[in-house]
């Protein structure tokens, strides 16, 4: 049984940044493309970053290019999204999700798996 644990989520200022992870168990985490997704109060689930099996290729919102930075640690069975320079509109729900096959993947339909959540708040 696949489990996703996110961790990392909090309280930050505008300006500021936060380092979330996301720990993986119960399938061969090197053999999936991993991705992050968030959900604002009101507002549906949206793509924020996707990473190959290898790590060798990434994916961003648009938003959210050259501020956050998606990676992943096969050996640790972990993915992680550096978020820098974080503005209000970050605000939401963070979600990690193992996707069905090795490759990119940004539509939620492309991922099986999914955690429960980190909520990450930023302050104007």
């Amino acid at each position: 049984q696949v489990q996703l644990v996110e961790s990392g989520g909090g309280l930050v200022q505008a300006g500021g940044s936060l380092r979330l992870s996301c720990a993986a168990s119960g399938r061969t985490f090197s053999m999936y493309a991993m991705g992050w997704f968030r959900q604002a109060p009101g507002k549906e689930r949206e793509f924020v970053a996707t990473i190959s099996w290898s790590g060798g290729s990434t994916y961003y919102l648009d938003s959210v290019k050259g501020r956050f930075t998606i990676s992943r640690d096969n050996a640790k069975n972990t993915m992680y999204l550096q978020m820098n320079s974080l503005k209000p509109e970050d605000t939401a729900v963070y979600y990690c999700a193992q996707a069905y096959g090795g490759m990119l993947s940004i539509h939620s339909d492309e991922y099986g798996y999914w955690g429960q959540g980190t909520q990450v708040t930023v302050s104007s």
